[in-house]
């Protein structure tokens, strides 16, 4: 393409006085407002680069704190220089935009010499008032999602303008934004989303990703309070005390997980079918691999917490479920990039010890973990909020927990809700057609993680490898819930998939 920005242009752009670029959407980019800028990096490095803020990625602004992104070129961007685009998403809450930080994954983006966009976002918390002074609640979903949607459309709609090659973007987000970045690398170009963002007046462009990083994403919110009682709810009164409500709560949702996991229709890597049956040992050899490649890396896996541990030579450690007694210890290199090194083995792990290991470091959240209203004595989550409307309402959005709240064995969730709870939920999209699905993706979730069960993101690094993207999957090692660690291995396999 023929764009404005060329390598170096950077502080040139400040000598432009050119007017505004603006489409008849309305939008606007002005080449002449870019300010020159540095950050330096923890390691003495300092990037410079060329700023442009306050670009509002909307024609019909609601929310003036957040519709709007930042927008950062480091001297030497061209066409071809990648796109990082993080958000600061944070419970579903709204996130105002950004400068780039040295200590994140923004800065290093930077200092890679990627161009970073960092957009704001809507969120269950975000109100503007009337007229009449009364609140109005503008961010319950799916507005975040879709205020994403339109800064990805903005991008695209001064494609010629702005330097940076809009076929490769990259999202990347933590916990409630990692959810939001994996909405954006499985709903690309949906139909289902295009009324509201025509409404809100949003470029009238494509608005999917090249690729996903997804840092401890919250999603499947619909299965998430069963999946949390499936893995967790045999540690009940370990690290949270259960009223004999509250466990008759966790027993019921826990039942309902197996037919919906069984649904699914996961492949394991090696082919063989992922159900119910079979699924706490998969975890539990993810779990094994994640330890082993610590202890490989010279960090002391306890036994006490459930591993067990050999050091007779020639044992090769389970991987994906499967132990090989072979002569070597060898895990494919392109899957683990861990060297042999001589020493001890994981061969077991009791999953019981070791969920009662990671309650024992972070209280577990009370059943229900997420649709939590009016169920047991429990007041709402942000995600009952989430689902509310504009006059700031928290709503039960699963049937199991309407139910229970109200007393009516026969209620049913509003189909408005049920609606939303669809469009925030990445699993109903990555099959079929409905929409165009990233090829790559990087998702991790700690393995000390109780943010969630750790079925969810294993579900859905499953389901899209199945699908035949390219997965990054890993349970980091002891990591709580957290994200933008280990840049280094991030940004290797960024390098690797835009070369």
């Amino acid at each position: 393409m023929n764009k404005f920005f060329v390598a170096s242009l950077a502080l040139a752009l400040l000598a432009c006085s050119g007017p505004a670029d603006q489409s008849a959407s309305g939008l606007v980019f002005d080449s002449s407002k870019g300010v020159a800028g540095s950050v330096t990096m923890p390691d003495g490095k300092v990037v410079n680069y060329t700023a442009f803020t306050n670009l509002y990625y909307v024609s019909n602004v609601e929310d003036s704190t957040y519709q709007y992104l930042n927008l950062f070129i480091p001297e030497g961007a061209d066409e071809k220089t990648a796109i990082f685009m993080p958000n600061y998403v944070g419970g579903y809450m709204a996130a105002e935009p950004r400068m780039v930080d040295s200590r994140d994954a923004s800065g290093r983006a930077l200092a890679e010499g990627y161009v970073v966009a960092i957009p704001g976002a809507r969120g269950r918390n975000s109100v503007v008032y009337d007229a009449q002074g009364n609140a109005v609640y503008t961010g319950r979903a799916p507005k975040g999602l879709l205020d994403l949607k339109a800064a990805i459309r903005y991008l695209r709609h001064f494609d010629e303008q702005i330097p940076g090659d809009t076929e490769k973007i990259i999202t990347n987000g933590t916990s409630a934004g990692g959810a939001m970045s994996s909405l954006l690398g499985s709903t690309g170009n949906c139909k289902d989303y295009e009324d509201m963002l025509m409404q809100m007046g949003a470029a009238a462009e494509r608005d999917d990703i090249f690729a996903a990083v997804c840092f401890c994403p919250i999603i499947d919110l619909d299965h998430a309070d069963a999946a949390y009682e499936w893995l967790y709810g045999c540690t009940n009164n370990v690290s949270r005390p259960v009223s004999e409500e509250q466990q008759k709560v966790s027993e019921e949702l826990a039942a309902q997980y197996p037919e919906y996991l069984n649904s699914l229709n996961l492949k394991k890597p090696d082919g063989s079918a992922l159900t119910a049956d079979n699924y706490l040992d998969y975890i539990a050899s993810l779990i094994m691999e994640s330890a082993q490649e610590a202890k490989d890396a010279g960090a002391s896996i306890p036994e006490n917490i459930g591993f067990s541990i050999s050091s007779l030579p020639g044992f090769t450690a389970p991987v994906n479920g499967g132990v090989d007694s072979g002569s070597e210890f060898q895990i494919p290199a392109a899957k683990h990039d861990i060297p042999f090194v001589q020493g001890e083995y994981i061969t077991g792990l009791d999953m019981q010890k070791y969920l009662n290991y990671v309650v024992s470091t972070i209280a577990l959240k009370n059943p229900p973990a997420f649709d939590s209203q009016g169920v047991a004595g429990a007041g709402p989550s942000g995600e009952n909020e989430e689902f509310g409307d504009a006059s700031g309402s928290s709503v039960n959005f699963t049937e199991y927990s309407l139910r229970k709240s109200s007393g009516d064995p026969q209620a049913k969730v509003d189909e408005a809700i049920l609606e939303n709870v669809y469009l925030l939920n990445p699993m109903n999209f990555l099959s079929g057609d409905k929409s165009t699905v990233a090829e790559h993706w990087y998702i991790r979730h700690g393995a000390r993680d109780r943010d969630t069960a750790f079925s969810v993101p294993i579900n859905l690094a499953t389901k899209l490898s199945n699908e035949g993207k390219d997965v990054n999957f890993k349970l980091p090692w002891n990591r709580p819930h957290s994200g933008d660690y280990s840049l280094n291995e991030l940004f290797d396999w960024i390098a690797e998939i835009t070369e």
